[in-house]
C-alpha cells in the first residue's frame, strides 16, 4: 500500500519536476503565486478579470500568475479576444493555465486564447478541443501544445490528449524515482515501489499539484521526507483571486440558464401585479428581475423574434386572465411562449431542464393559478352578484376612470362613466356590473338608486 500512495497528490508532481528543484535547506526566494478562476461563459466581466489580473500581477510583485479555467465559450468579441491574447503574451510574469477540476473542459475560442500561456496542465476526467477555425489574430503566438490540428474540430479527454501528444508529458522512469528518494534521504526499496502509467504522471488532480511542478516558471518547492516518501512542500506563497460579488452577480446573470429564468419569472411577476390592487413586491422584483436578465440578453447572443415571442405571449395571457377563463389566447400564449423559448439563443446552449420546468410552471400558473388568483381577488363565492347593484362602498384608488373600490370589506375593480375622478375616500353606489367590473357613481350629486322605494317598503314597521 506503501507504493500506492505515491500515485497521489503531490507525489506525482515531485516527481515529474526537473533536477532544478531546491532541495532541502537551500535558500531560495520564496515569490508570489496568484491563482484566478475563470469559469463559465467568456464574457465582458470574465474578460476583465483577466485583463486586471495580468496587469496587476507585476505591479503587486508576483512570480507566477495561474488561471484556473472550466470555460467552453467566448461571447467577447474576436477583437477582445485578441487583446487578451497580447496582454497574455507580453506579460512579464510567466502565465499558466490548468483545466480543473474533475469534469472541466476548455474548448472553442477560449482554448485559443489560453493555448498563448506559457504552459497548460490538465486535471484527470477533463478535456479540451473543439477549438473551432483558427482566429486569424492569434496565428502569430507560439501555442502550449502540439498536433493543435487533431483538436480543431473535437474534443479530446485527458487520456486522449496524452496518448495523441496534444499535451507533452515527460514521464519518470524507476531510476528518476530512486534519486529522489537519495535527494530526500530515504531509503529505496524497489520491490516496494510502483512507477505509476504515464498517463496518471502527467496528470495534476489538484491545483496545488499542478503548481509545485513548475519550478521551471517560478514556483519555488522543497523535497521533504513525509512518512518514508519524497514529497514537495511548497513555499512560494499562494494567492486566490476571483471576481468580487457585484462582478459575480453580472457574470452569474449572463449566462443561458439564469437569464432565461429572470426574464419570465420577470415577466409573470409584472403581469400578476398587472391584475393586483395597486403597486406590490411582486411588480417591484419583477421588474428588478426583468432588469437583470435585459443585461444578460445583452450579452448572450439571442434571436430578436424568439425575446418577441416570449413577450407576446404573455400579452395573450393576460387577455384571458382578465376574463379569469383560459380560452383561445392561452392557448395561443403557451404556443408563443414555447417556441420562445427554444430559439432563444443563438450559438449558445441552454439545457432542456429549465426550459421544461419554465414552460411547464407556466403553463401551472396560466391555466390555473391566475384565473383563480383574479376570480379570488375581484369576485365573490355567491352566485350571481346582482345583489351588489345599490349597495354602497368607499374609493381607495382614485376611480378615473377606472380605480379599485371598497364593498362590504372586498376590494373591486371599478370604473365610473363620469368625466370628474372620484377621488380616494369618496363614497360610491354600485350602479352596474360589467363581468369582474362594477360600475359605480358617487354619491353626492348620484342619481337616486330605482329600488331604494321598494326596500322602503319591504322593510317592517
Amino acid at each position: 500500500m506503501a507504493a500506492v500512495c505515491l500515485v497521489g497528490g503531490g507525489v506525482l508532481a515531485a516527481l515529474g519536476s526537473t533536477i532544478n528543484t531546491p532541495a532541502l535547506g537551500d535558500t531560495v526566494d520564496p515569490g508570489l503565486a496568484v491563482v484566478v478562476e475563470v469559469t463559465g461563459l467568456l464574457d465582458p466581466v470574465m474578460a476583465e478579470l483577466i485583463e486586471d489580473s495580468v496587469a496587476d500581477v507585476a505591479d503587486a510583485g508576483a512570480t507566477l500568475l495561474v488561471f484556473r479555467v472550466d470555460s467552453n465559450r467566448s461571447v467577447v468579441s474576436d477583437g477582445r479576444l485578441a487583446e487578451l491574447a497580447d496582454a497574455i503574451a507580453a506579460s512579464p510574469v510567466p502565465i499558466a493555465a490548468w483545466v480543473g477540476p474533475n469534469g472541466a473542459s476548455l474548448e472553442g475560442k477560449v482554448a485559443q486564447l489560453f493555448a498563448v500561456a506559457d504552459e497548460v496542465g490538465i486535471a484527470p476526467g477533463t478535456s479540451v478541443g473543439d477549438l473551432g477555425p483558427p482566429l486569424p489574430m492569434l496565428a502569430d503566438y507560439p501555442v502550449a501544445w502540439s498536433n493543435q490540428e487533431l483538436i480543431r474540430d473535437q474534443k479530446l479527454d485527458w487520456r486522449q490528449l496524452f496518448s495523441e501528444g496534444v499535451i507533452a508529458c515527460d514521464p519518470f522512469t524507476i531510476d528518476d524515482l530512486e534519486g529522489r528518494y537519495a535527494e530526500a534521504g530515504i531509503t529505496f526499496d524497489p520491490q516496494a515501489v510502483r512507477v505509476p502509467p504515464e498517463e496518471e504522471q502527467c496528470v495534476a488532480p489538484l491545483i496545488g499539484d499542478f503548481l509545485v511542478d513548475l519550478d521551471h516558471l517560478g514556483f519555488a518547492s522543497n523535497l521533504i521526507d513525509v512518512d518514508g516518501q519524497p514529497r514537495l512542500e511548497p513555499i512560494t506563497q499562494v494567492q486566490f483571486r476571483g471576481l468580487s460579488l457585484a462582478h459575480q452577480l453580472f457574470h452569474t446573470v449572463a449566462s443561458p440558464p439564469v437569464a432565461y429564468l429572470l426574464l419570465t419569472i420577470g415577466m409573470g411577476l409584472m403581469l400578476f401585479e398587472f391584475f393586483t390592487a395597486g403597486i406590490g413586491v411582486a411588480g417591484v422584483v419583477g421588474a428588478v428581475l426583468f432588469i437583470l436578465a435585459g443585461y444578460g440578453l445583452s450579452v448572450l447572443p439571442h434571436n430578436t423574434w424568439a425575446l418577441v415571442l416570449l413577450a407576446a405571449s404573455m400579452v395573450a395571457f393576460g387577455i384571458d386572465v382578465q376574463t379569469s377563463v383560459p380560452r383561445f389566447w392561452t392557448g395561443a400564449g403557451m404556443v408563443m411562449f414555447a417556441a420562445g423559448t427554444w430559439w432563444l439563443y443563438d450559438g449558445v446552449s441552454m439545457s432542456w431542464i429549465p426550459m421544461v420546468v419554465m414552460t411547464g410552471a407556466v403553463a401551472v400558473a396560466m391555466f390555473s393559478g391566475m384565473p383563480s388568483m383574479v376570480r379570488t381577488r375581484f369576485s365573490t363565492p355567491t352566485i350571481g352578484r346582482g345583489w351588489m347593484i345599490g349597495e354602497t362602498g368607499e374609493v381607495v384608488e382614485e376611480v378615473s376612470p377606472d380605480g379599485v373600490v371598497r364593498i362590504r370589506d372586498a376590494l373591486w375593480r371599478a370604473r365610473s362613466n363620469r368625466a370628474t375622478p372620484v377621488t380616494v375616500g369618496d363614497q360610491v353606489r354600485v350602479v352596474e356590473i360589467d363581468g369582474l367590473w362594477l360600475e359605480v357613481e358617487p354619491l353626492e350629486g348620484a342619481a337616486r338608486d330605482y329600488r331604494e322605494p321598494r326596500r322602503k317598503g319591504c322593510e317592517p314597521s
